[in-house]
């Protein structure tokens, strides 16, 4: 087949939507597709293009066998909704008048959401190439941006519902990465038949040959900027610093552990706090970047935490040693009822990695994670959080153990290319 997938967000920018894609690019033109993505010029989240790509137009790239195209974009930080929907409107017009003749035939378009301005380039690129058309959701828009209180307009909220219903309307087929989104679609009317779920994977190849690289003295330097010493747990955090993640009840957590003798922010006394008392040191490492990021440092810096390292994220290629570097990984998400259909794609990397894993999430999240044998407490629940953290601190035996079955878990369960290979039938 030929396919062209078009997508606001790509390598070598990181977070779930480039891995995911990238991934799914790699996987098809292995087994003899001819891929195409159509894509901007790399510059989320902070907004900066790397040097490579300032003042380009149009840039043509090859990776991993298929084909890069990337069209000029508005380049803004992941901050402000004024200016974010300047930059994904100046792609979706980017993408058809300078991406459309470039791209060439296609015989399936496969568009990547949010947002709905890639899915408006997409669909008018399908009926320009005569092309089926193919609309993933990774996130429900705007329902999210309702529960969050960042919309409140109802006219705008009806305006953007419609708009969401007329694009799997337009759609030929529908593909989400969970069962509660295909749920909802339904539920709102869209034919079931259409609707398929393809979840997020991990490839697993990649973290297994990780944590077996490099020399002690590198990992020992790398848990070092990371602020934990050898003998020191290592509670990490790698990801999307947003609103979404409520990474200041991990701040708070982290306050619990940081004071066992003394009242933390969230009260005195706690099994968190005595078990603290008495084990090994337990740091926190943040690494990402993200609109929510100064809100995390301003609470750090209000509690005066001295256990908790503040880094910029990383390359995709080095996340693999960063977890590796690692004791206990974190996977949160708000108290939010819209959440319990959202699957993180960070735990599937974690678990991949060998980790024991806590999870401060409910609904679907919460399963996948219990059944490969991860913790999990409520969401924005720092007293929880902190006591599960504290348990798994002072038991390595026990974090060895819940690494192995994650492991064994996300092998079994959610290979990225095996699901490349299941989403390909679809096409």
């Amino acid at each position: 087949m030929r396919v062209l997938i078009v997508t606001h967000y790509f390598p070598p920018e990181t977070g779930a939507p480039q891995a995911r894609l990238s991934g799914l690019a790699a996987t098809w033109a292995a087994d003899g597709d001819e891929v195409t993505v159509l894509t901007g010029m790399p510059n989320h989240p902070t907004g900066v293009l790397p040097p490579a790509y300032r003042r380009a137009v149009l840039r043509r790239e090859r990776l991993d066998g298929y084909r890069v195209l990337r069209t000029w974009l508005y380049a803004t930080p992941n901050e402000g909704i004024a200016r974010k929907t300047l930059g994904h409107l100046s792609f979706m017009a980017s993408s058809v008048i300078l991406g459309a003749r470039p791209s060439g035939p296609a015989d399936v378009v496969v568009v990547s959401s949010p947002t709905f301005f890639s899915i408006a380039s997409g669909w008018l690129l399908a009926r320009l190439k005569r092309a089926r058309f193919v609309v993933e959701i990774r996130d429900l828009w705007p329902a999210i941006f309702v529960e969050l209180g960042v919309l409140t307009n109802p006219l705008v909220i009806r305006a953007l519902e419609r708009l969401e219903l007329a694009a799997y309307a337009a759609a030929d087929e529908v593909v989400v990465v969970t069962e509660g989104f295909r749920a909802d679609l339904v539920r709102r009317g869209v034919p079931p038949e259409k609707v398929h779920t393809i979840r997020n994977g991990v490839d697993v190849g990649r973290f297994a040959a990780a944590a077996e690289t490099g020399s002690a003295a590198e990992r020992r330097a790398l848990r070092a900027r990371l602020g934990a010493g050898p003998e020191d747990c290592l509670v990490l955090y790698a990801g999307t610093h947003g609103i979404s993640q409520a990474l200041t009840a991990i701040a708070d957590a982290a306050a619990i552990l940081d004071r066992p003798s003394g009242a933390g922010p969230v009260g005195a006394g706690s099994a968190a706090q005595r078990a603290a008392a008495s084990r090994q040191p337990i740091r926190f490492a943040f690494v990402g970047d993200g609109a929510d990021k100064r809100r995390l440092e301003r609470r750090v810096a209000e509690l005066g935490l001295g256990n908790v390292t503040l880094l910029p994220g990383v390359p995709n290629q080095e996340m693999p040693a960063l977890l590796a570097a690692a004791d206990i990984c974190l996977v949160p998400l708000r108290k939010v009822p819209l959440f319990a259909s959202f699957i993180p794609s960070k735990l599937f990397e974690y678990l991949a990695a060998g980790k024991a894993v806590i999870g401060s999430v409910a609904g679907e999240a919460a399963r996948i994670l219990a059944e490969a044998g991860a913790a999990v407490v409520p969401p924005e629940d720092s007293r929880s959080l902190a006591a599960a953290i504290a348990a798994l601190a002072a038991d390595p035996q026990l974090r060895a153990e819940m690494g192995r079955a994650g492991r064994s878990h996300v092998e079994r369960c959610y290979d990225r290319a095996a699901l490349a290979r299941e989403y390909r039938k679809i096409l």
